[in-house]
């Protein structure tokens, strides 16, 4: 089988940043492995502004993954769509005052951070969840920040740039039951763009992940694995160990088998771990078996369906219960009778 085109993430700060790319080995590796890179637009600096014309330079193609300061959300979502719009129009002045090349802008689409800190830290999860649920209840949100992200689509497009959409898996249950809960109470967005990933970071999941990714993997465009160690500071989430060589290896070939390009998150994670000079002769075609516990996937992903299916359409169990009570009452009624 042909080796998949591979996308780096890489979200560092700047002094990390520059010095990922001051290793001549990591840039000759990315271009061994004709891999383009997805870099994380922190900021606006001429400092980051460096690191892209180097990357240029070396003929390295570049998507400028657009993030927002933390106190903003960070990810782009629901509730920050006018912060989201003002930070491509930065980054337009930016990448002409810097004269940069990119190849494609990426939309990265999850809750807000300030939230997932309070969840992961179990920090005033009670007024959170009274927040979920007055979301819950406005439909109206959804809709014009939809149209918002839709029109920033619409505006990279005619400056010249691909869309690409980073996705937590969970969207897909949302449209298969034709839902906006997941949009209202999480703040995601059911966004068209022109190749979608899905974040299917096996290391998240354990022991299940391989099962989850080879799950999800038909639905997406391009298949996220990771994490191979790196990324933002949440409790919980970034001290879980990154993945083993074996596992990164298996993911990879899930991938292969499934016809699907390949974002990898992380760059640094790979370079840190050695897999980046490991995947130059790295053996594409080696067998791998299917995951077990596809069925245990398959059954949670079905329960998170209809789950969403009924809170889009509340009237429905309204109904059954009401169904339930009068059936009883006849039943009780025939009794006495």
């Amino acid at each position: 089988m042909p080796k998949p085109p591979l996308t780096f993430f890489t979200e560092l700060n700047n002094e990390e940043l520059t010095w990922l790319f001051e290793q001549q080995h990591v840039i000759d590796d990315l271009k061994a492995l004709n891999a383009s890179l997805s870099l994380g637009i922190l900021d606006l600096s001429g400092e980051r502004a460096r690191v892209v014309k180097k990357l240029n330079k070396a003929g390295i193609p570049v998507i400028a993954w657009l993030l927002l300061p933390e106190e903003q959300g960070y990810w782009f979502n629901l509730d920050n769509h006018e912060a989201a719009i003002q930070r491509y129009l930065d980054f337009l002045a930016w990448t002409e005052k810097n004269d940069l090349l990119w190849v494609g802008i990426g939309l990265d689409i999850e809750p807000d951070i300030r939230e997932m800190r309070q969840i992961m830290e179990k920090k005033r999860t009670e007024k959170f969840v009274s927040t979920l649920l007055r979301r819950l209840m406005d439909k109206k949100r959804v809709a014009k920040a939809k149209l918002a992200y839709q029109s920033l689509v619409e505006r990279i497009h005619a400056d010249g740039y691909p869309v690409e959409s980073y996705h937590i898996p969970l969207i897909s249950e949302e449209r298969r039951a034709n839902s906006s809960v997941l949009q209202r109470t999480l703040g995601l967005i059911d966004l068209e763009t022109d190749r979608e990933v899905f974040m299917l970071y096996s290391s998240f999941f354990r022991p299940n992940g391989d099962a989850l990714l080879w799950s999800y993997a038909p639905e997406t465009d391009s298949i996220g694995v990771g994490n191979t160690g790196g990324g933002v500071d949440i409790e919980g989430v970034i001290d879980l160990p990154p993945l083993t060589w074996e596992e990164f290896s298996r993911d990879l070939r899930l991938c292969v088998m499934q016809g699907k390009p390949i974002h990898i998150f992380c760059l640094e994670g790979c370079v840190g771990q050695e897999f980046l000079s490991k995947l130059k002769d790295f053996d594409w075609d080696e067998p791998v078996g299917k995951p077990g516990k596809l069925h245990r996937v398959k059954g949670i992903r079905t329960g998170i369906t209809t789950g969403l299916w009924l809170l889009e359409r509340p009237w429905v169990i309204l109904i059954a219960l009401a169904s339930i009570i009068g059936l009883g009452f006849l039943f009780k009624r025939s009794q006495k009778e």
